[in-house]
């Protein structure tokens, strides 16, 4: 009994995580309501273990869930026919120099950050946030290789909570990179089937 006390915000974040991925598997507009739930609760969880860069990039995802429900349901692509779902594209690639640059400067500036306030895994803490800042803007643009960036999150972030004691979201995070394999593989198919049909 104690130890699902100790460990209820990690379950119940788990849980809708996995509602979450599931989701956006589906590529179903719904999983922008339960990632500002999940993401919510997900602050007062990684202040509680001290993932403080985690916790900071929480209020980054709930504004991004916002931005993210209003682009799928409003927002347009150049391809897109009028009264279609936001297509899913390819990563633009004049936005991907201008990424690789912002994330290794906020790679640098969390990482000094986090040794200042005393973190005991500033390095991987502040990698999985700076990546995760392209990630989810990704994910709400409706780009193919969002799934690869969070394979690589998932990855870096299994090992860090498993490290942190947060064991079931660090379970979830191992499904993650599962799941996002598969996304990334049906989302491809998603949208060479919407190019065939143009």
């Amino acid at each position: 009994m104690n130890f699902l006390l100790d460990h209820w915000l990690d379950i119940t974040t788990t849980v809708l995580g996995l509602a979450y991925i599931l989701l956006e598997y589906k590529a179903s507009i719904w999983l922008w309501l339960v990632g500002f739930v999940m993401q919510a609760m997900d602050i007062v969880l990684y202040y509680q273990k001290g993932l403080y860069a985690d916790c900071g990039m929480e209020f980054y995802y709930i504004a991004m869930t916002i931005y993210g429900f209003w682009a799928w349901k409003f927002g347009k692509k150049r391809q897109q026919k009028q009264g279609d779902d936001l297509p899913v594209t390819h990563f633009k690639r004049s936005c991907i120099l201008p990424w690789t640059v912002g994330t290794i400067a906020i790679w640098g500036v969390l990482w000094y950050w986090l040794t200042q306030i005393g973190s005991t895994v500033p390095v991987a803490d502040a990698f999985t946030t700076a990546l995760s800042f392209v990630g989810i803007w990704a994910l709400a643009r409706k780009y193919l290789e969002q799934w690869i960036i969070w394979i690589v999150v998932d990855i870096v972030t299994c090992i860090l909570y498993f490290y942190k004691d947060i064991p079931f979201k660090a379970s979830l995070y191992a499904l993650y990179v599962v799941i996002a394999i598969m996304g990334y593989l049906k989302w491809r198919k998603m949208m060479k089937a919407a190019a065939n049909n143009q």
